[in-house]
Order: C-alpha cells, then structure tokens, then sequence
C-alpha cells in the first residue's frame, strides 16, 4: 500500500522546477550530445533547422515520458529509500495525477515529432516508448537491468541518424550508428552498475535485483570495468566506419583516461566519490564526445 504525502500547493515557478528534478533534466546531458553527434555525422555538417528542432523535441519528449513513467512506478520503492524519500511524488511536490499527465504529454510529443521526421521514426516511436516504460520494471526481477538502461540511452543516436538521412527502412541502416547504440549501451550499463552501489544494501533487503547484488560489488565493478573497455573498442569502430580519422581516435584515447580515473576514484572498499564518478566524469565525458565529432567534421571533414 502506497502511503505517499498529500500533493503540497506550489507556485508555479516552484512547479516548474519541481518537473524538471522529476524527470532529472540536468542528466539530459548523458543522451543528448551523443544524438546531436549522430545527426552531425550523418549530415557531414549541420541538418535542416526543422530536423534538428524535431531531433531535439522527440529526445525531450522521450526521455520526459520514460523518466516520469519510471517515477510513477518506483514511488513506493522511493519513498521508503533514504536516499531518494525526497523525490518529487514521495515528498508530495508532484502528484500521481500530474506525473501521468506528464507522461501523456511527453508520449504524444515524441510520437509527433518522429512523425514529422519520417516514416521509419514514427513507426519505431512506438516499440521505443515501449522499450523506456519496460525498463522500469525490470531490476524486478533480472540482473540486466543496467543493460536495459544502456539501450535505452543508446538508440538515441539511431533515431537521429534515421531521421537525418531519411531511411525507409531498417535494413538500410548503416553501421555507424549501431556501432555507437552498442557503445553508448556498454557505457550506460557501465556507470548504472557503480551506481548502484550506493544502494547495495537497500537493494538486499527490497528483493531488486542489480548486478552488485548478484556478485557483490567487487566483482560487479570490475563487470563495469569490461563493460568500459568494450564502450572505448566500439567507440572506436564507430569513427572509423563513420570516416572519423583524425581527431577523433586521440577524442577516444582521453576518453578512456576518463573513464580509467572514474574507476580509479570508486573502490570496493570506498564508495564516497560515486556521484562524482557517476554525474561529473560521465557528464564530461558525454559533452567532449560532442566537442571531438563536432571539431572533426566542421574543421576537418571540410
């Protein structure tokens, strides 16, 4: 049984910010720059104005929809964790009602924007509004949940490259934008599984799953680490299959210095610097990603 606060009253800039913590806007930035990046490569430069708008509100509208949903269903999980007892629904600053009607909202938009991007998107908006809701569930019952979350960030990249070259169909996809999904996908389940330490103990006595709880966290660290080193290999193989050749392998080599430093400032025995490793390396790491793809195709592509 649900024993949520009753919805505070809030002026409506409070409201507005109390949305946006919701559905963490701030961490748009783990996504959004590996989708801008795609789009660039695929329009060897700067699309259309109307493609980029249209990029940008279905990746808003996506992520809005996803975040909202999975606050819905974690709100009981919230509110009895110490950690997150102060999120928006749990501390009575956004109700049920008005979460649902955000993800409504956000549903429509993104399924608008992909059908005023082309066909194949707006075909795909529908099993990929499935896939962010199903991700909700799952550190229910599976380990891979972390995976999940991965694939969830990763086919943003896909869905720009479709969009800006206009494909009608998936088995005219190029290679390059799948290389990048599997690459953000390992990056992704990468930091969710450091992250997940700070709840290791929580976890335990909740019945959810996450790989930390199925090989504790000394293993399940090092399954990050892999999980890394096969992001930095895929990483690479999108430059090169999308003609990347100059800045962008010494982009991937200081990439990998970031990732080697976020794994060497969370330790088993030393779990105070997660969110630094978790928000602050991995926000860096998404915006230079951006930077090095930006540099190369305007300065050297040209």
């Amino acid at each position: 049984m649900s024993h949520l606060p009753i919805t505070t009253r809030r002026s409506p800039f409070t409201k507005i910010r109390d949305y946006l913590e919701l559905v963490k806007f701030s961490h748009t930035i783990f996504a959004l720059p590996f989708a801008l990046a795609s789009m660039m490569v695929a329009a060897n430069g700067w699309p259309r104005v109307d493609k980029v708008l249209w990029i940008l509100v279905a990746m808003i509208g996506a992520r809005t929809a996803a975040m909202g949903f999975n606050r819905i269903v974690d709100r009981d999980i919230d509110a009895r964790n110490p950690r997150t007892q102060n999120r928006e629904i749990p501390a009575g600053k956004v109700s049920i009602g008005q979460a649902s009607a955000l993800v409504v909202c956000s549903s429509a938009l993104f399924v608008f924007a992909a059908w005023k991007l082309n066909s194949l998107a707006f075909v795909l908006s529908f099993p990929t509004l499935a896939l962010l809701f199903a991700y909700s569930f799952c550190k229910r019952f599976t380990h891979l949940s972390h995976f999940v979350l991965g694939l969830c960030l990763g086919i943003a990249p896909t869905g720009a490259w479709i969009a800006v070259r206009d494909i009608s169909s998936l088995w005219k996809l190029d290679a390059a934008p799948i290389a990048l999904t599997f690459a953000i996908l390992f990056w992704v389940a990468g930091f969710d599984v450091i992250y997940a330490t700070v709840d290791s103990e929580f976890d335990r006595q909740s019945g959810l799953h996450s790989l930390v709880q199925k090989l504790g966290i000394g293993k399940a660290l090092n399954m990050a680490k892999a999980s890394h080193a096969l992001f930095i290999v895929l990483l690479w193989s999108f430059g090169a299959l999308a003609g990347l050749k100059v800045l962008f392998p010494w982009g991937v080599a200081l990439i990998a210095a970031f990732l080697v430093y976020e794994h060497a400032i969370v330790r088993e025995d030393d779990l105070r610097r997660v969110n630094a490793a978790f928000f602050t390396v991995n926000g860096a790491i998404s915006v230079f990603f951006l930077v090095v793809v930006a540099a190369e195709v305007w300065l050297v592509s040209r």
